[in-house]
């Protein structure tokens, strides 16, 4: 079946980097992102570098194994120019890039990733992650050392086990040869916007939102939100029957670092805040968020990293424990002050599809919720129109219970039925 695909893109600093070195390229068969690393010594050169050299073999390729080929190649090529660029340039040392990348061949899709940037795939309402991350907390998670809500907050989540740059050996690439069919989503993002934005939120957006725009829109205002303290950049590829697609025509993005030419310079040249996931996370996060260093497998620093894990995570369960109980006497002196204040708000939702109404507040520190279902409306989210559906996907908040009827009946007149 002939396919056609629709495509948008989006990138932002964060509230926290004073510059983008993420990277991001949305064209007409290939579509990426690469997350640089190095701060100032020149993570956003190494990713846009690397997505402006993979621009070039944007073509059409004879199959997705000729794809892959292609993609591969030209991947090392660039960890062989961010190489010579360190060479030439010391103090560029350490400076690299993840990168995930996707080549369409008429129904069939080429992957190639390294790194912790990811792939998604929406199909048939379900959404799943394709690319494995490449970082040392994964391979902790995979050995069954922490869990992964343990590795959201481990002090070396920031360490990849692989990226393109400056490194001795040929990196280490993950393909993968697959298909696609009209209906599916596809969504590369950098962490900037998986690494804040949980999945509860970030998978029913990918569903529900229709336009690709728009979800790139909501998906880097729920990154910002959430206190965006990295770059985020999303590409969003959409793919429809050739018979029936809209009529619309991609435009090609560069993104980020990448939509610069790359010049390489001389060396010389109250209680309401506590209760924000952002600040809570923030607390937990107390190691740099900044990713500036990776470490190959076999590097002597894995054997100190994993030494150093079970203290870490004890003083990870201790920081915890004392920001619930700095919480508790803040609220008043007893759990009782923060139940009270959380109770008295309102926001509506959606729940098993419907809008809902929820009595608290949405944020939550991991598993310690403050809110549960008031009351589920038989309306379905899917019948408002556009504008009340991205409200209500985002939460509409609430003083009281008088205020929030007055919203729900606003948003409720807006159901095409």
């Amino acid at each position: 079946m002939a396919i056609k695909l629709i495509s948008a893109a989006g990138s932002h600093d964060g509230k926290v980097r004073k510059s983008n070195q993420d990277s991001g390229y949305a064209g007409v068969q290939l579509f990426l992102v690469a997350d640089g690393m190095g701060g100032h010594a020149g993570g956003d050169i190494a990713s846009a570098i690397t997505a402006q050299h993979l621009a070039t073999i944007d073509e059409r390729h004879s199959s997705t194994k000729a794809a892959s080929e292609a993609m591969v190649k030209a991947l090392q090529q660039a960890n062989d120019k961010l190489t010579a660029i360190v060479h030439d340039h010391h103090y560029l040392s350490g400076m690299g890039t993840t990168c995930s990348a996707l080549m369409f061949v008429d129904d069939d899709v080429s992957v190639a990733h390294i790194g912790d940037s990811r792939i998604y795939l929406l199909r048939d309402g379900q959404v799943r992650q394709v690319t494995k991350d490449h970082t040392f907390v994964q391979r902790l998670v995979d050995a069954g050392r922490i869990t992964a809500e343990e590795a959201l907050f481990h002090p070396r989540r920031n360490v990849l086990m692989r990226a393109l740059g400056d490194i001795e050996n040929q990196p280490e690439i993950d393909t993968e040869l697959t298909t696609t069919k009209p209906g599916d989503r596809w969504l590369i993002c950098s962490d900037g916007l998986n690494g804040y934005v949980p999945d509860a939120i970030l998978f029913p957006a990918i569903e529900q939102h229709s336009d690709p725009a728009e979800l790139v829109s909501t998906l880097i205002d729920e990154a910002l939100e959430f206190g965006a303290p990295d770059n985020v950049t999303i590409v969003v590829v959409d793919v429809h029957d050739a018979a029936t697609a809209p009529l619309t025509q991609n435009a090609i993005q560069f993104l980020g670092s990448a939509a610069n030419e790359v010049v390489i310079l001389p060396q010389s040249s109250g209680i309401v805040g506590l209760l924000n996931p952002a600040r809570l996370v923030q607390a937990l996060r107390r190691a740099s968020t900044s990713r500036d260093r990776y470490v190959v497998a076999d590097n002597p620093l894995i054997e100190q990293i994993l030494v150093e894990t079970e203290g870490s995570l004890k003083n990870w369960r201790r920081r915890t424990i004392a920001i619930v109980v700095a919480l508790i006497l803040v609220a008043g002196g007893s759990a009782g002050g923060i139940y009270l204040y959380t109770q008295s708000r309102y926001f509506i939702a959606v729940s098993d599809g419907n809008v809902a109404i929820y009595q608290g507040i949405k944020e939550s520190f991991g598993s310690l919720g403050f809110s549960h279902l008031y009351r589920r409306t038989d309306v379905a989210v899917r019948t408002l129109d556009a504008y009340h559906r991205d409200l209500v996907l985002r939460s509409i908040s609430a003083n009281n219970l008088a205020e929030v009827e007055t919203k729900l009946a606003e948003v409720l007149v807006n159901a095409g039925g």
